[in-house]
């Protein structure tokens, strides 16, 4: 019997990685994607996402969480299953939209919302989809500073990466227009630093598009969550094939400083 432990996955997300059918779910809910596709090579998932998160907060989740750096010296691999938010409608700038949760008094806040979830479809709309949460340019920019970041603290440590997921969203006045320009963008950026891709649209585009997820029209049903966490394993498992002590090794007491300021 082997004596390598089982594979952990550290996985940095946004709500496609923790909500389901009908809302979200723990992290370590079996069903999820990340568990489908941990269990389906042995081992287990660490989950590091929250809600519209895009490849810009999965980059400063990586510098600036103190779990994260205590995750990195574990990982068997890094997934960066972010940039689906990176290419939706974002009619008012980040900043603000983020910003209507401190607004005060709470009548305020609710009535600042309200208009903002009201409008938001319509000027997505109008504004043909743009501008986008995060424009391709700094998709990429995050990504490339996550990955140097990686290979700099642990330089045999594998790390994948997904293309934009698709959706059918009103919420976003049904519109992605920078989805696809993202995707090329990523997909060149990807083939230059040899992170390999999981295709996204390509496993769940017809779950999503055929209306069979989440009525939001943007999150998945179990079946699509186990169509992308089998087909993660299956992109992963050659890689995991490799690692050994190198991979698996506990990196120096400065990694996690190294990791800060890398960038």
């Amino acid at each position: 019997m082997s004596d390598t432990p089982p594979p952990r996955l550290l996985v940095f997300g946004d709500s496609l990685s923790f909500h389901g059918p009908d809302r979200g779910y723990p992290a370590d809910d079996e069903r999820l994607w990340p568990n489908v596709a941990a269990r389906s090579l042995g081992g287990v998932a660490d989950l590091v996402a929250r809600a519209g998160w895009t490849a810009r907060d999965a980059w400063w989740a990586m510098i600036g969480d103190p779990r994260v750096w205590a995750e990195l010296h574990r990982a068997d691999i890094v997934v960066l299953a972010v940039g689906s938010m990176d290419t939706v409608p974002s009619p008012l700038p980040t900043y603000l939209r983020t910003g209507l949760r401190y607004l005060r008094p709470d009548s305020l806040r609710r009535a600042a919302r309200r208009t903002y979830l009201a409008a938001q479809p319509v000027l997505s709309v109008a504004l043909r989809g743009r501008p986008s949460a995060l424009p391709p340019r700094l998709t990429v920019r995050y990504l490339d500073l996550a990955v140097s970041a990686l290979r700099a603290l642990r330089p045999s440590l594998p790390v994948v990466g997904w293309l934009p997921s698709v959706h059918r969203a009103a919420s976003y006045g049904y519109v992605q227009t920078v989805r696809p320009r993202t995707a090329v963008a990523v997909s060149r950026w990807a083939a230059d630093v040899g992170v390999p891709l999981l295709d996204v649209p390509a496993v769940v585009g017809a779950h999503v598009l055929g209306g069979h997820g989440n009525p939001d029209g943007m999150h998945w049903g179990w079946d699509g969550h186990a169509l992308v966490g089998k087909a993660m394993a299956e992109l992963i498992r050659p890689l995991l094939t490799r690692r050994g002590n190198s991979t698996s090794s506990t990196p120096d007491t400065s990694d996690s400083e190294r990791v800060r300021h890398v960038g």
